[in-house]
Parts: structure tokens; C-alpha cells; sequence
């Protein structure tokens, strides 16, 4: 039996960590998916850290889901680390509407990532689907987070999602528990499992 099954009537704790640039959605996506509503109002709301427990059970396993959400702005680059360790899974996250923080996917988080926690599996979390323009200048493709997820990033899933319509919330968070219950979730051709 795995740990965690309803047979053995144990729970199994997971450390989901929350990262990415500042406004791209990080705390949003948290409380959709905490709450199952996005946030009255639209003001930004900076984040240093906030972290909660959501009881899950999935696929037969009852777990606990420990949720932490980080700031991402450069200020906060010393203190951030300090809630990587014991990490199961990041959801990294980019908007869809920032070309900006898609960059920094590899030039800031995956090497921030690698160093403090190189086991963890890593889901790659494309926010804001709902602001999905036509300019490529300012927005980032499916075909392009695909192909970051699969190849130099090496994540273990991959998924679009809006917090503001709840599409793909959800399952942003279920995957990246399975990354950790069963191994990287990629489809039978080698591509990642893509939600919108």
C-alpha cells in the first residue's frame, strides 16, 4: 500500500511551494484554488509569505497539502529560500500575458530552484490564461511553455490556467501532486499534459 491510502487510514504530507515573478498570479491562483472563488476585488496583493494546509484526497490518497505561497520580487531573494527545504513540488509560474516572467523561468527560478532543492519535481504553471493576447511581443504561446516544460526546463508537468475563471486551477494543483505520487506526468507522445 502506498503511504497515504485509505487503507492504512495514514496521511501523507505535501510541500507544494508557490514561485515566480511578482504579479504573475501566484497568490490568486492560491486562493482560487483555496477558496474556489477568485478575490472581490482586483488590487495586487504583495505577498512575503503565506502558507496553509488544504485537506486533499486524490486518487484514493488522503493527504495534506502544505501550500506556500512566496513573494517574488527581487527583495525578497535572501529570505524566499528559506521555505524550499523539504520541498515535494514547485508550482513555477509565468504569466501568460508577461513575456517578462516567462524569461525569467530559466534566467532566475529553475537555477534558484536546482540549488536549493534538486529532487523536487517541478510543474510549470502558465497563469493569466484569461489575458491571452495576440501579440507574441507581449505574450507567451502554448507552444512556447510546452516547449520549455519538456526541454531546457525538464519539468514534470505542464498547464495553463486563469485563477479569474477557475479553468485549470484545480488541476494545476492535482498534477503537481501526482508529479509527486507517481513520477512527471507527460503524455503518451512525450508532451506535457496542457489544460486550459
Amino acid at each position: 500500500m502506498a503511504e497515504g491510502d485509505d487503507q492504512t487510514g495514514s496521511r501523507r504530507d505535501i510541500k507544494l511551494v508557490v514561485v515566480g515573478d511578482g504579479t504573475v498570479g501566484k497568490t490568486c491562483l492560491c486562493y482560487t484554488y483555496k477558496q474556489g472563488s477568485f478575490p472581490d476585488d482586483d488590487a495586487h496583493r504583495p505577498t512575503i509569505f503565506d502558507n496553509s494546509y488544504i485537506d486533499l484526497s486524490l486518487d484514493g490518497h488522503h493527504l495534506n497539502l502544505n501550500v506556500w505561497d512566496t513573494a517574488g520580487q527581487e527583495e525578497f531573494e535572501r529570505l524566499r529560500p528559506l521555505m524550499y527545504p523539504k520541498t515535494d513540488v514547485f508550482l513555477l509560474c509565468y504569466a501568460i500575458d508577461n513575456v517578462t516572467s516567462f524569461n525569467n523561468i530559466m534566467i532566475k527560478w529553475a537555477p534558484e530552484l536546482r540549488k536549493h532543492c534538486p529532487n523536487a519535481r517541478i510543474m510549470l504553471v502558465a497563469t493569466k490564461a484569461d489575458c491571452r493576447g495576440s501579440d507574441p511581443q507581449t505574450n507567451v504561446e502554448r507552444a512556447r511553455g510546452r516547449k520549455l516544460a519538456v526541454g531546457k526546463l525538464k519539468a514534470d508537468g505542464f498547464i495553463e490556467c486563469s485563477a479569474r475563471t477557475g479553468e485549470g486551477v484545480a488541476e494545476a494543483f492535482e498534477t503537481a501532486v501526482r508529479t509527486v505520487l507517481y513520477g512527471p506526468q507527460l503524455g503518451s507522445e512525450g508532451c506535457v499534459c496542457t489544460l486550459v
